[in-house]
């Protein structure tokens, strides 16, 4: 059986040598939707409670909403960095509550400090699934993502290989036969 949940993600990128609109800076709301599979777990009688695979995703994911997300390459970023500096706001200030879990993966980088994803390549909705499978591929068993922004579109399915072993009383993922959440013990 399947569960999901859905972000909604305030963003601003630009498509770097684009030939068209989408090359000027620009901003998007974007819908962005986690399916997990798993067994029906005994006790709490649910694949995996969404609340709690919104927590596992938002850690990380909050790092795209109210962003500014470039390409590595793009020539804005490093005049984009050194106004931060200059303002004084490069290596965060304290109302920056938006913070998430800082990453760096082979397709992205997240600078949470100031509110920055820096991309392998071009942020489109397929960019975005991958970067997002990449981050959350051992935390959830994640079979479909969907992400929308504008009129653009796109979704990609996966194999789930395994069950994850979960508390019986609240359905989240046991670590090292722990519950996280409520301090079960198997």
């Amino acid at each position: 059986m399947r569960s999901y949940t859905t972000f909604d993600l305030q963003y601003a990128h630009r498509f770097l040598n684009f030939k068209g609109e989408a090359q000027y800076l620009h901003g998007h709301t974007g819908r962005l939707t986690i399916e997990v599979e798993d067994t029906i777990n005994e006790g709490v009688n649910m694949v995996y409670p969404c609340n709690e695979i919104k927590k596992v995703a938002w850690s990380l994911l909050k790092n795209f909403d109210h962003a500014l997300i470039l390409r590595e390459d793009d020539p804005l970023l490093p005049s984009v960095l050194d106004v931060y500096e200059k303002q004084g706001i490069k290596n965060g200030t304290p109302t920056n509550t938006m913070k998430g879990e800082a990453f760096k993966t082979e397709l992205a980088t997240a600078y949470p400090d100031c509110r920055l994803v820096v991309t392998k390549e071009t942020l489109t909705v397929e960019g975005m699934i991958k970067i997002v499978y990449d981050l959350l591929k051992d935390k959830l068993n994640i079979v479909k993502i969907t992400f929308t922004s504008g009129d653009n579109a796109a979704y990609e399915t996966y194999e789930v290989n395994g069950s994850k072993e979960r508390c019986p009383k609240c359905g989240v993922e046991l670590k090292d036969g722990k519950c996280p959440k409520c301090g079960y013990s198997k």
